[in-house]
């Protein structure tokens, strides 16, 4: 399935969730689910839960199916809980670190950047999104990107409080990664026990 580009505030009020990595904007305002004068609440089965789940992941992380298949079979593969190892993996993107970093206002955004050389890891440039972080590595801004005026307003009003799992320079304006993210550090609701069940019928 290919990356998303439709509007972003219609996939949040239909999820009934805010993704701040998919948009800067609210659902609360309009919270009812989109339709002809908002559409009536249905009795969700246990399959319409699990893929509500796996959809605010896919979407707030801006990944494809594949992607995400890729991604639940290597937290499968890792030793410890495959729901918590998968909220890791998808926090130690490069693209959700500049984000929640506060160098970018949304994932979107922060990718494009990325792809563009604009940061830096441990000195060196890394313009691939998806790159996994590892605890001590501290991302910084390329020279000419400091001019930027996407990167400038987002650093002065970041979408959201830096987490805790990074720690801010401001001087310096450096992000480095303090210790691995932890399921707790979604920045939403999530039961990621539904997504493990949706892909162990499916993979």
């Amino acid at each position: 399935m290919s990356r998303y580009t439709g509007p972003r505030l219609k996939v949040m009020r239909a999820l009934g969730v805010e993704l701040p990595g998919l948009s800067r904007k609210s659902i609360e305002n309009r919270p009812n689910p989109p339709g002809q004068h908002g559409a009536r609440p249905r009795r969700v089965s246990g399959f319409g839960a699990q893929l509500r789940e796996k959809q605010k992941l896919r979407f707030n992380y801006g990944l494809g199916e594949k992607q995400m298949r890729r991604l639940m079979a290597d937290a499968k593969a890792a030793r410890g809980n495959a729901g918590e190892k998968l909220a890791e993996l998808l926090e130690r993107r490069l693209d959700n670190v500049v984000f929640r970093a506060g160098f970018a206002p949304t994932i979107p955004s922060a990718r494009q950047l990325v792809n563009h050389n604009h940061f830096l890891v441990n000195g060196k440039r890394v313009n691939i999104p998806s790159y996994r972080v590892r605890p001590g590595d501290v991302v910084s801004l390329a020279r000419p990107a400091k001019v930027l005026d996407i990167i400038k307003f987002s650093m002065e009003e970041p979408s959201l409080t830096r987490p805790e799992w990074l720690s801010w320079d401001a001087a310096a304006s450096t992000a480095t990664v303090a210790h691995l993210p932890a399921l707790s550090d979604l920045p939403f609701p999530i039961e990621m026990q539904l997504v493990v069940e949706y892909y162990a019928q499916r993979m």
